[in-house]
């Protein structure tokens, strides 16, 4: 009976320390979220404070003014989607001057406009910002949901759940933009996730196939002519490491690791190769120069 009892002691005793091993995860996983979420407020303050420096020099008229105003107090707002949209607009602004493009907020109208114009010596473009900012929960349900039901084969050939974001953002904003006869550019940004959504199972950490992402836009593209080209920031994805050596002349990628979280994982450029107002050369060079 004193056998049974010590060794009943010890299994206790090791299941204590299994309970305080989880325990010590939880807390090391918290304390790693709360560094996280202290570095990017501080690098969310140093890109605020870099976006007035280099737009409040070009807004000498009044309506630049208001404008830049309404972006930079939007971004300490409560409205989220309000803020990731303001910040991607400035920060592609501010990467836009410092590749040699003139750039001009345009102000806020009833009707449906670009948010930025760009001149490049002689010639113009347009750009409409956008920033994805959705519920991850419920994307992540929608994911499961639709895999549920399908064998390995045939999930590997459904679409990303955020590439169909991406395309149904192109669709909606393209509809928009069909006034203009100029070169005009998407530019489509995929924040950083919500840091009060702890959900582990994300459903843009899925590894993201950007070469097929890249294809699907070129043929969506050749049905949006007045869409001259297409930029994408995406700060939290996972690309899949290439399958093929084929690359389109029209897809320009740049990726970078993880440990440079002061710049988004990948920024794509997917120019239009049916565009009625196509970029020119030197526009694209530097656009390129922004990636």
């Amino acid at each position: 009976m004193g056998r049974y009892r010590g060794r009943r002691s010890v299994d206790g005793t090791r299941g204590r320390r299994g309970a305080g091993g989880g325990r010590a995860r939880i807390a090391l996983d918290l304390r790693r979220a709360k560094r996280q979420r202290a570095e990017r407020r501080r690098l969310w303050t140093r890109l605020q404070l870099a976006h007035w420096a280099a737009l409040s020099g070009i807004c000498a008229d009044r309506a630049g003014k208001a404008r830049l105003a309404r972006l930079i107090s939007r971004m300490t707002g409560q409205d989220r989607g309000a803020r990731e949209s303001a910040l991607a607009e400035l920060e592609l602004a501010t990467l836009l001057i410092r590749a040699g493009f003139r750039v001009a907020l345009l102000p806020e109208s009833q009707a449906r406009t670009a948010d930025l114009e760009c001149v490049l010596e002689d010639g113009r473009m347009f750009v409409e910002v956008t920033a994805l900012v959705g519920s991850t929960r419920r994307l992540g349900r929608i994911v499961k949901r639709e895999e549920s039901g399908l064998d390995s084969h045939t999930r590997q050939r459904e679409p990303h759940v955020l590439a169909s974001r991406l395309l149904a953002r192109v669709h909606q904003k393209a509809r928009q933009l069909d006034h203009y006869a100029a070169p005009v550019v998407l530019a489509a940004t995929v924040p950083h996730r919500d840091p009060s959504d702890t959900s582990r199972d994300h459903p843009f950490d899925q590894e993201l196939d950007l070469k097929t992402l890249a294809g699907t836009l070129t043929l969506t593209l050749g049905k949006l002519r007045h869409l001259s080209a297409v930029l994408l920031s995406l700060w939290e994805v996972e690309p899949m490491p290439f399958q093929s050596g084929v690359r389109l002349a029209n897809v320009h990628i740049v990726e970078r690791s993880r440990q440079r979280a002061a710049y988004p994982r990948v920024r794509l450029l997917v120019l239009n190769p049916m565009a009625e107002h196509p970029l020119r050369a030197d526009q694209v060079e530097r656009l390129r120069a922004t990636l």
